[in-house]
């Protein structure tokens, strides 16, 4: 039972660290800690750093971004998710792959996503504007990850 709800917080955290990271400015691990305690999660430096390194979180110009994929994400068949213009993500796939997790994707009725055309081993996926663009991908990549 421990490991079940340790595993449930820990996805729960992971997803929220993904959220912050796509919303907002972050330079330091101190940030993402304290905006955690905030929302409930009991945290130590130790985990948010494993965290960001199990979500291939790197620093950019001294700020967390968002990767363009996850550590973990070799069994999902999605290579990279790519901003393209104001109002675009596009997805690398394996090929044969991207219809596939295109339905998975629409499934997820992530709100920022207006829509997606899948081709053999790229989809392109719409979004609102710009602003939507970070959090669709940290939701997509939520979506996909949690398997």
């Amino acid at each position: 039972m421990h490991l079940i709800v340790g595993s449930m917080q820990k996805k729960e955290r992971q997803k929220k660290i993904l959220e912050l990271i796509a919303t907002s400015e972050i330079a330091r691990q101190e940030h993402i800690a304290a905006e955690l305690s905030r929302l409930g999660f009991r945290v130590t430096q130790a985990s948010i750093s494993r965290d960001l390194d199990e979500l291939g979180v790197e620093k950019q110009n001294g700020k967390y971004s968002l990767p363009n994929r996850p550590a973990r994400s070799a069994a999902t068949g999605i290579h990279s998710l790519l901003a393209a213009g104001e109002n675009l993500v596009v997805a690398k796939c394996d090929p044969g792959l991207a219809s596939a997790i295109a339905v998975r994707i629409d499934s997820a009725n992530i709100d920022e996503i207006v829509g997606t055309v899948a081709g053999d081993d790229t989809i392109f996926i719409a979004v609102k504007d710009r602003v939507s663009q970070a959090s669709a991908m940290s939701k997509i990549w939520t979506v996909l990850l949690d398997q």
